[in-house]
């Protein structure tokens, strides 16, 4: 079985992590993923921002470099500007396009080409069916992490136990540009909850950029919707509730709430509306076995959004 522990562990650091549950609980945890929407930044601005934050005050939080194959030797001509000699491999999660071998054959010729200086040690495919998934699992490498996104309706069941029988990951879209792309609460609780009873480790992606719960813009356009976005907080945390298994009755509740005040993080744990504790073995099972990261288009915006809070 893959190492879940790689995933959030095996990354660069300029700084080490706070001794803390906060700590535990995002080390490695946000994927920088600038250019997709909504801000969708050009490579340079990209990868000029991702060379900033892993020499950052907060590196510790930082996964990896989300890119389409379609775009890795933009990519390459790009972070070959701004990466410093002698300095670690950059970690690349790469998105798949609709023609999945065509994608796999790019990041196998990445990886040959670039080892070094770059490794797109991830890939991120999406499959709405079990042949996709056992198509796929043909053709990745076993070097390469895969994860499927997949469908939250009927379907997830099947998935659910097609990843789990061939040792691969899940990934769940949690919101989008618009307020259809947000999924339910409900449903996110119940991926979480299928995985979990799968020990299939998972990813998210979109729509996390905020800690907590609340109404938000959906875009940086001055005209923006606005929409409920979910907090990332708020999953990883029911996550480690899953995994708990004593207070499945409040996990929905626990995706909804707004209030960060219900939550306080300490050196022994986090407690949630004082009565539901999680203790630093708990986070950290929630993180080697559970949510491994998940994307955003923004490292600013959730760090901003947890120093303010306090939390950080």
């Amino acid at each position: 079985m893959q190492n879940p522990q790689g995933d959030i562990r095996a990354r660069d650091r300029s700084a080490e992590r706070p001794l803390s549950s906060i700590g535990v609980l995002l080390e490695g945890a946000i994927d920088y993923a600038g250019l997709f929407p909504p801000s969708a930044v050009p490579m340079a601005d990209a990868v000029a921002n991702y060379a900033a934050y892993r020499r950052g005050e907060y590196s510790w939080m930082l996964g990896r470099f989300v890119v389409t194959a379609s775009r890795l030797n933009e990519f390459v001509e790009e972070a070959g500007k701004v990466l410093k000699t002698g300095e670690e491999p950059w970690r690349l999660a790469v998105v798949a396009g609709d023609d999945v071998e065509l994608s796999t054959y790019a990041v196998v010729e990445f990886n040959a080409v670039e080892r070094g200086k770059f490794v797109a040690d991830v890939m991120e495919i999406k499959t709405s069916q079990r042949e996709d998934i056992e198509f796929a699992h043909r053709l990745v490498p076993e070097d390469i992490t895969a994860y499927y996104e997949i469908p939250l309706d009927q379907r997830l069941p099947e998935l659910v136990a097609t990843l789990a029988l061939r040792d691969q990951r899940a990934k769940i879209r949690t919101g989008g540009i618009t307020p259809e792309a947000f999924p339910k609460a409900h449903e996110i609780v119940r991926f979480v909850r299928a995985c979990t009873a799968a020990n299939l480790p998972f990813k998210a992606t979109a729509g996390l950029h905020h800690p907590i719960r609340c109404q938000r813009p959906l875009t940086y356009k001055p005209d923006a919707v606005k929409g409920k976005m979910h907090g990332f907080l708020n999953l990883f945390l029911m996550t480690a509730f899953v995994r708990d298994g004593h207070h499945i009755d409040l996990l929905d509740e626990l995706m909804l709430t707004e209030d960060a005040s219900e939550l306080r993080f300490d050196q022994t744990g986090v407690r949630w509306r004082n009565d539901y504790v999680l203790t630093l073995f708990q986070l950290e099972q929630a993180r080697y076995r559970g949510i491994q990261s998940f994307g955003s288009c923004s490292f600013i915006e959730p760090i901003a959004d947890l120093k303010q809070l306090g939390i950080l």
